[in-house]
């Protein structure tokens, strides 16, 4: 079910109101079966899927918990985290890895004897895989007690406010939220529903009236010259954080609304002065994930120099590969993973070489930053790496001579550059906006429904990170 649509409105209207009439045990039932329906919406038969996964990690905690022989205990972890690896791998990763196999083969005139398969790729698998690994994770590192109410730990994995598109909780935060008794409060529930309307906002009035031209540049990017694919790739680069950063939002409000707090996503990423900044504030719950689940599992900062840098280079190809099963989210996540090395490497034996830090040098390093990140959206956005290169290339030899090719009209595109001026100036001036008034929440909400209603692109656009 997707957030910008009436359909969601009726569902999130019932659903709440049934949960504030209900008892605890009917509220942790209603939100199971109705997160069981929201995904349902999606592809019915793949709610198979969560279920085995969830029944496989429930009983794993329980085991683990209960055990005390390391040696079975990793056994234990392992057949859990090899179950749900092996369902996302299967379904993301099978025909990458096949039509990368019969290339390999070609170049020695071999066939390759395994078929590719139809596969159609369920709904946010990579999300609440990763979800379900933090859960057992923690309870084999003593940091979570096991779930021993099926109910509730089915339902911290299927949560339906953040099921498909994050963020990627962690046990410690969200499941003991399951067991309170939350009471009707109407501060949470106008700071949550400003939430949604703002993230709606930013998905239907900024990030798909900026997906027109993405669309049409990215689409055929051979008819495009790169006067049109720079202002385009420029506008993706609003586009993806309006898109994820409005869900996650929209998650963070409807949980909001019923008494639960998930964890931020998204802290103004584009005001970073470096890329490690970059990720303190981009996509927090899979970057922190990555660091305590993997690099720090890898050995952290906690081995040789060159062993450091591998790490790091390690967890970025794998966090691009978990973006998506084609070669340009891998170079998309190598390229991150270069940014960070060659400025470690600078700080440690060029620290002649870093700016000052002083106004200038630290709007010198703003600037640099965000022109590195939109640049590696390239690879991100284009259909495959031919594309990809094709793009920077008339992108380094673009003219303002050039002819914009574009489908908005002049106005279309101005109003385009005042949204993402505002979306700036909101960032950096109002990161918080106080809704404790009620007067002043009626006039927020009020301005930006009218908003939406008359300026939003309602093409029913799937978001962004649904495809993950």
């Amino acid at each position: 079910m997707l957030f910008n649509t009436i359909h969601f409105l009726l569902f999130f209207i019932i659903v709440t109101l049934g949960y504030f009439s209900l008892g605890w045990s009917g509220r942790w039932r209603l939100l199971l079966l109705s997160s069981c329906y929201f995904y349902m919406i999606f592809q019915p038969i793949y709610i198979l899927i969560l279920f085995s996964t969830i029944v496989i990690d429930y009983f794993a905690g329980i085991w683990l918990e209960n055990e005390q022989n390391i040696h079975k205990r990793k056994l234990l972890l392992v057949i859990s985290l090899i179950s749900n690896i092996g369902i996302l791998a299967f379904f993301k990763y099978y025909n990458f890895l096949n039509d990368n196999l019969s290339a390999i083969l070609g170049l020695v005139d071999l066939k390759n004897p395994i078929r590719a398969l139809d596969i159609l790729l369920p709904v946010g698998l990579s999300f609440h895989t990763f979800q379900a690994m933090s859960y057992t994770i923690e309870v084999y590192r003593g940091n979570e007690k096991a779930e021993r109410h099926f109910g509730i730990y089915a339902l911290y994995v299927m949560f339906y406010p953040q099921l498909v598109a994050g963020p990627i909780e962690r046990p410690q935060n969200v499941l003991h939220q399951f067991h309170q008794f939350h009471r009707f409060d109407w501060e949470k529930v106008k700071s949550g529903l400003f939430l949604m309307a703002w993230g709606l906002f930013k998905k239907v009035v900024i990030a798909d009236r900026l997906a027109i031209l993405v669309d049409y540049c990215y689409n055929s990017p051979a008819e495009r010259n790169g006067l049109s694919l720079l202002l385009a790739t420029f506008f993706y680069t609003f586009q993806i954080y309006c898109d994820f950063s409005g869900y996650s939002e929209m998650a963070l409000g409807s949980a909001r609304v019923m008494g639960f707090e998930l964890m931020e996503n998204f802290r103004s990423p584009y005001f970073s002065k470096s890329i490690s900044e970059f990720w303190r504030r981009w996509h927090i719950s899979l970057s922190t994930w990555f660091r305590d689940y993997l690099y720090i599992s890898l050995g952290g900062n906690r081995v040789a120099e060159w062993r450091k840098y591998f790490n790091q280079f390690t967890v970025f190809m794998v966090s691009g590969l978990w973006h998506g099963a084609k070669w340009t989210f891998v170079i998309w996540g190598c390229l991150h993973g270069c940014y960070l090395i060659i400025a470690m490497l600078r700080n440690k034996y060029f620290p002649q070489w870093r700016l000052p830090d002083n106004n200038l040098g630290k709007g010198l390093n703003l600037i640099s930053t965000f022109i590195l990140v939109m640049l590696a959206w390239v690879f991100f956005r284009a259909q495959n790496t031919h594309d990809a290169f094709l793009i920077l290339q008339k992108i380094s030899y673009f003219s303002l001579s050039d002819t914009l090719q574009s489908p908005l009209n002049g106005t279309e595109l101005l109003f385009s550059v005042v949204l993402i001026a505002l979306l700036l100036i909101k960032d950096l001036k109002f990161f918080y906006v106080n809704t404790r008034s009620t007067l002043k929440f009626v006039c927020l909400m009020s301005i930006l429904a009218f908003f939406i209603y008359f300026l939003g692109v309602f093409n029913t656009n799937q978001f962004i990170y649904f495809q993950f």
